[in-house]
């Protein structure tokens, strides 16, 4: 369990951007950072020079990081960041964020996160993906996440039970749910059965079960509230977040995460319990993941993902709303933008800016981030606790 920590008393999330997604770019991830920068500013009102902190998550971003980017920007900034966790990346950037504005180290902190795809950008992103990857890994032609998801999913199966039926009523019920938002890339109905029939990609993993790699970027500003309110800017709270990183190492194939180290610290925090959240916003990559994370956040007990997947719908106006926007299996996957998708969903829904998407009456949600798939595992995680102003 984590050591008792400082409350996020006025320091808040706001102005969520999407910079649309496109499946192929021939621009650099400089350009998608730097536009979702220009949204910020315009957004906000905030002058680029006002912007003393900023956090940057990129895959495609080399040979430079958050340093070089800075100057690219035309930036200096007092406080700086650079998250390379993927799909953890959204929350551990709120997280710090947050903590640098409230000890005084800046006063208006940008988190962007953003990726091209070039044709070759993707093999070329797994090729380099970690030192396991290019010794252990590619080496022996199963680059890439498939093959490591295929591996998570059979044994999770195993141990559960889970069918594969169970994984495709997330996937339909996301699908449904990115039907109503405008930047998913993926805009037609997909059906179970669609998702049962589609062509194997690595048993058991199928077409369905996995992103599809695209161009994008994603960002948020953190600030005080004060600052906020003089702005007139719409704001979310943060009532408690966690990171954890190599968790359960002694496990021979990865079945739980670090959110199931810190989560009674997590809820206490926030003075909340999981029957309090009104949608949860979780990074899938795999479906496989979203059971893992239903469980290891308190839904229910360990291994019983698939039962509670069988009871609820996951749609936006139905029982659970999750992954709202549609995920990253509907929406793409930006690179490390795909860490900060469900971030910015869940600031828009807690400020009635979600549109068709709006889940009723939403005031607390769950935001749950998972990184770095090194072969039988994901070696970072986070998750924040969210709430509406007036919440």
């Amino acid at each position: 369990m984590t050591a008792p920590r400082l409350g996020y008393e006025e320091i808040v999330a706001t102005v969520p951007v999407t910079v649309p997604y496109v499946r192929y770019s021939i621009r650099s991830a400089h350009w998608w950072l730097g536009n979702a920068l220009g949204a910020l500013l315009r957004q906000s009102g905030v002058a680029k020079d006002k912007v003393d902190g900023l956090c940057v998550s990129s895959f495609t971003l080399a040979p430079d990081t958050a340093v070089g980017l800075v100057q690219h920007l035309g930036m200096s900034p007092a406080w700086l960041d650079h998250i390379p966790m993927g799909g953890a990346s959204g929350v551990v950037a709120l997280r710090r964020a947050a903590r640098a504005v409230q000890a005084g180290d800046a006063n208006v902190v940008a988190c962007i996160a953003g990726d091209t795809n070039h044709v070759d950008s993707f093999r070329n992103t797994v090729s380099q993906f970690s030192r396991f990857a290019q010794d252990a890994v590619y080496p022996y032609g199963a680059g890439g996440p498939n093959a490591s998801f295929a591996l998570l999913t059979r044994n999770y199966m195993q141990q559960t039970g889970a069918r594969r039926e169970d994984f495709g009523k997330l996937c339909v019920a996301q699908r449904d749910n990115a039907l109503r938002f405008p930047h998913a890339l993926m805009k037609k109905p997909l059906t179970l059965q669609q998702y049962l029939d589609a062509r194997e990609i690595a048993d058991p993993i199928h077409l369905f079960d996995c992103v599809m790699p695209c161009a994008g970027a994603d960002g948020f500003l953190v600030m005080r509230e004060a600052q906020a309110r003089d702005l007139g800017l719409p704001f979310v709270r943060i009532l408690s977040t966690i990171e954890r990183h190599n968790a359960w190492r002694e496990d021979a194939i990865q079945m739980r995460g670090g959110w199931t180290v810190d989560r009674e610290a997590f809820y206490q925090h926030a003075g909340i319990r999981p029957d309090d959240v009104d949608f949860m916003q979780a990074y899938d990559d795999y479906p496989v993941i979203n059971m893992m994370q239903i469980e290891d956040l308190g839904f229910c007990e360990k291994g019983e993902g698939p039962h509670f997947v069988r009871e609820h719908s996951f749609t936006v106006d139905g029982s659970f709303p999750f992954n709202t926007n549609g995920g990253q299996l509907s929406v793409g996957q930006a690179g490390a933008s795909g860490g900060y998708l469900g971030m910015v969903e869940a600031l828009r829904q807690l400020t009635d800016s979600a549109q068709d998407t709006q889940v009723a009456q939403a005031n607390i949600g769950l935001v749950s981030g998972f990184g770095m798939i090194n072969y039988d595992r994901g070696i970072c995680t986070g998750a924040a606790l969210l709430a509406r102003s007036e919440a």
